[in-house]
Formats: C-alpha cells, sequence, structure tokens
C-alpha cells in the first residue's frame, strides 16, 4: 500500500513552530531549517512539485520582540506576526538560495477561500508558481486575520491549500509519529494506526479529550485536516517531524507516520468546509 507513496508528484507539506523553534529558547532551529530546505529542494530536483505549509510567524516574533509568553491581545500577536513573518521568511530565502531554489511567499485568510474570485486568483497563482518549479511558502496572515475569518491552525489551511492545488498527497509534520487509539505519553496501552481507509467515529474519537491534544493543533484538527484532504482526493500522512530525513522515507515507500486513504468525494465542496470552524458532519 504504501508503494502509492513512490508515484506522488504535487506533496503539500505542513511543519510547526515547535519543529523549526528550540524548544529551551524559542529560537529558530537553523540546522533543521537548512536540513528541510535541503530535502524539499531535492525534491523539486526529481521533477516533484512541493508547497510548504510553515507556521512560525507569531513565535518568531515574539522573540524578536523579547516577549516571553505568548501575547493573548489580538493587536500585539498580530504585531508579533508582521515582524515574525518577515523574519523567516529572510531565513528561508536565504537557505533555499543556498540550493539556487526559488521560493515566493503566500499569506492566506479564510476570506481568500470564501470570495471566489480571490479564491480562483489564488489557485492560477499557485498553479502558476508549480510550473515555474518554484516553492510556494504558505501561512496564514496573521497580520491581518480576524476570529470570523480565520482557519484557526495550519493543519486545517494546508488541508485547504492541498485541496486548491489539486495535490496528490498532504503531510502533516507532528510531535508525534502518527495516530493512536489514545495519547501514548500518558497511556502506554495506546495502540499506533497504521492506515486509515475511512475516517468513522471510532477515528474521530481519538481526535477529542485532552489526552489527544499533541501537537501544534491537536490531534483533532490533524483528523479534521485528512476529512479535507481526502474528500478532495489527496492521501495524507501524520508523522513525527523530529527527524526530517521521514520526508524521503515516506516518498520511498518506507512505513512510517499514519496513512489517511484518499477517497475523491464526486460533491467536494471547499466551501461546506469554510461556512463553520468545525468540519460538518456527515
Amino acid at each position: 500500500m504504501r508503494e502509492i507513496l513512490t508515484h506522488k508528484q504535487r506533496i503539500v507539506i505542513k511543519i510547526g513552530s515547535s519543529s523549526l523553534t528550540h524548544q529551551e529558547t524559542g529560537n529558530l532551529n537553523l540546522s533543521k531549517m537548512e536540513k528541510l530546505v535541503r530535502i524539499l529542494t531535492d525534491l523539486t530536483n526529481q521533477g516533484k512539485e512541493v508547497v510548504l505549509v510553515s507556521s512560525g510567524a507569531i513565535a518568531v516574533g515574539r522573540k524578536s520582540l523579547g516577549l516571553m509568553k505568548k501575547p493573548e491581545e489580538l493587536a500585539l500577536k498580530q504585531a508579533c506576526a508582521a515582524v515574525g513573518q518577515a523574519r523567516l521568511m529572510m531565513v528561508y530565502q536565504k537557505l533555499f538560495a543556498e540550493y539556487n531554489q526559488i521560493t515566493a511567499q503566500i499569506l492566506m485568510t479564510k476570506y481568500t477561500m470564501i470570495n471566489d474570485i480571490s479564491r480562483e486568483n489564488a489557485q492560477r497563482t499557485f498553479h502558476e508558481l508549480l510550473k515555474l518549479g518554484i516553492v510556494p511558502i504558505v501561512n496564514e496572515n496573521d497580520t491581518v486575520t480576524t476570529d470570523e475569518v480565520e482557519f484557526g491552525d495550519n493543519d486545517t489551511l494546508s488541508a485547504i491549500v492541498a485541496a486548491l492545488v489539486d495535490a496528490d498527497l498532504l503531510i502533516l509534520l507532528s510531535d508525534i509519529d502518527g495516530l493512536y487509539s489514545d495519547d501514548p505519553r500518558s497511556n502506554p496501552d495506546a495502540t499506533f494506526i497504521d492506515t486509515v481507509e475511512v475516517i468513522d467515529d471510532n477515528i474521530l474519537k481519538m481526535g477529542k479529550g485532552a489526552g489527544s491534544n499533541v501537537g501544534t493543533g491537536g490531534m483533532g484538527t490533524k483528523i479534521s485536516a485528512a476529512r479535507i484532504a481526502t474528500d478532495a482526493g489527496a492521501d495524507m500522512i501524520i508523522a513525527n517531524g523530529e527527524d526530517l530525513s521521514v520526508i524521503p522515507h515516506l516518498l520511498e515507500g518506507k512505513n512510517v507516520g499514519t496513512l489517511f486513504k484518499a477517497h475523491k468525494n464526486q460533491d467536494f465542496n471547499m466551501l461546506d468546509y469554510l461556512s463553520t470552524k468545525q468540519y460538518p458532519k456527515e
């Protein structure tokens, strides 16, 4: 079953703030970012098309401004995002330039997807960039977004992007090996789920409760992202981003992470997934 991953051509990869920064200091983990950039550039060298959804703007901005704790006030969050997004992209641009790989920045809000004209423009831009061999680096536009028009987490954003660009595969890099029946850090009897054919009620239950809040967005948001991606026709994998070698390993067909199998929904409508913050029940 994993051999299908060796043939994926258009890939969206999401990486969270915890994977980009040093836990002890909050500073960017440059060696890890360099490895990520090298792997993604090598994928483009193989002829694959890659989109990177990267968190980290608020975290980088907060550190740059000397704030000790995560900001609560909206205006301060947006100030941190404005500072951090520019600094984060500067680092990405420098690292990708070392490998002669051109990148582009795309900042999105939910309004980009809700509005028909904006959505079509975004889609055309993505397709043109990929055709030119450019790696788009995507983040939510935290500088201007509000509660009413925010995706809220980059798991959801990455799934929407995967649907928008007709991706073959979405990879969510988390701080856990994949989907478990319960949080393995508190329950030693938790069972690892290798493959999910159908996202049924049992799978949905694994994304609920305090015990499953792993990673930046929590397991619940990752399962919601899987429903969007698989309905749009993309396979999705949750894998541990501690060692970024997991990306080429996945694309070599190695059995790591949890694979959510695509089941293209002929009635797929992106707006159904954006009308509320929660994924609509079947």
